[in-house]
């Protein structure tokens, strides 16, 4: 089901989908590859200088929410942060506070999911009065939930209305107005379609900048997890895609779990995104201003990162907010190091207790400087 959380202590997004039975799975006619035939060399940077969208956070529904995000920036200067999915009906009719986040966490998009343009406006509007440097919309998210509001990926099949979407949040603001979207959606998987989406949405709206997933969306029959996983990969059709549209800037994102992987991407296309293993693996941001931005830049140490978070904490604390809702997001900064493992768990186990405070992170971070 759908649920709206109208204080923001509890979700800073607005938007949580929750799954209980996997439903069946469709049979999957073969997704065929886009021959790549084509020799391509790296985009070259301006001056030596990067755009943040080099380098991206995927906007993840529970996951990026303004703690995340928070912590993510102490990680790393450069790296372009989005904030969960927000609807606009939470955004115009809701209550809560859906819009917060900290001055620390620019360059900073807000995604948002709606497919009213005059709605869409008005919280493209709203979002740049509070701050905001970008507006993405939603045009990949493949849940029923969604599909029922008509927004997500299912807009794909609607390409006109992307263009009057988008160009509507052009009309009211100056900050970049972007998409992110899939390769296609159930069995509109073509090539073809991919370019005539992005032609009538370039062409209506003069949209130039696109985060596309590289993989296809089913509409029916999975789970948002599953169209994560199952859909195959195709790498390829997004760097085809950059060299039909060379004017755009194109950001690719799916299944990209290190920093090498990222630096190969970057031949072909203008961006990457990274989810999952940038939440469950943050310490992989760690390296990405020195990796992608600037090769003179210092790693952040991720235990003088943990005691950076402290002020925030206290202060998050003082505010009302519950430990866990801020400590959930950095269990896995450790991975992989001696200690994680009882990080975790002291963590895991005392954050969500009534009163728990910083004594309760110090105390975990002691288990694992005392390792090293």
């Amino acid at each position: 089901m759908i649920l709206f959380y109208p204080d923001p202590n509890i979700r800073s997004g607005v938007l949580y989908d929750s799954f209980s039975n996997s439903p069946k799975q469709p049979e999957m006619h073969e997704n065929k590859q886009t021959k790549n035939t084509c020799e391509f060399t790296e985009i070259p940077s301006e001056s030596g200088k990067f755009k943040p969208s080099r380098f991206s956070v995927a906007p993840m529904l529970d996951w990026t929410d303004r703690h995340c995000r928070y912590f993510h920036r102490l990680l790393s200067k450069e790296a372009l942060l989005y904030t969960e999915m927000v609807t606009t009906g939470a955004i115009i009719h809701g209550k809560g506070n859906y819009l917060a986040y900290n001055e620390q966490e620019h360059p900073l998009a807000l995604q948002l999911g709606g497919s009213e343009p005059q709605a869409l406006a008005q919280c493209a509007k709203i979002a740049q009065e509070r701050g905001y440097d970008e507006i993405n919309l939603n045009v990949g998210c493949p849940s029923d939930r969604v599909q029922n509001g008509r927004f997500g990926a299912c807009l794909m099949g609607d390409a006109t209305l992307v263009a009057d979407c988008v160009k509507a949040m052009q009309d009211v603001v100056d900050i970049p107005v972007t998409v992110k979207t899939r390769i296609g959606i159930d069995e509109q998987d073509s090539y073809a379609f991919l370019c005539d989406f992005i032609d009538i949405v370039v062409q209506n709206s003069a949209c130039d900048n696109f985060v596309i997933h590289a993989r296809k969306a089913w509409l029916s029959g999975l789970s948002p997890k599953e169209n994560r996983e199952i859909p195959p990969l195709d790498y390829p059709r997004v760097y085809q895609l950059k060299k039909d549209f060379p004017q755009l800037t194109l950001s690719i994102n799916g299944g990209i779990k290190t920093l090498e992987e990222a630096k190969q991407h970057l031949q072909y296309v203008d961006g990457v995104m990274v989810g999952r293993e940038a939440y469950q693996n943050p310490s992989i941001l760690a390296h990405v201003d020195r990796e992608l931005f600037d090769e003179n830049a210092q790693v952040t140490n991720t235990v003088d990162v943990i005691k950076a978070l402290y002020p925030y904490i206290e202060q998050e604390l003082s505010n009302g907010t519950y430990l866990g809702h801020i400590t959930r997001h950095i269990l896995g900064i450790f991975q992989g190091i001696p200690g994680a493992r009882q990080w975790r768990r002291h963590l895991s186990e005392n954050a969500h207790k009534p009163g728990s405070d910083i004594m309760v992170v110090e105390k975990a971070l002691g288990m694992v400087t005392e390792r090293m």
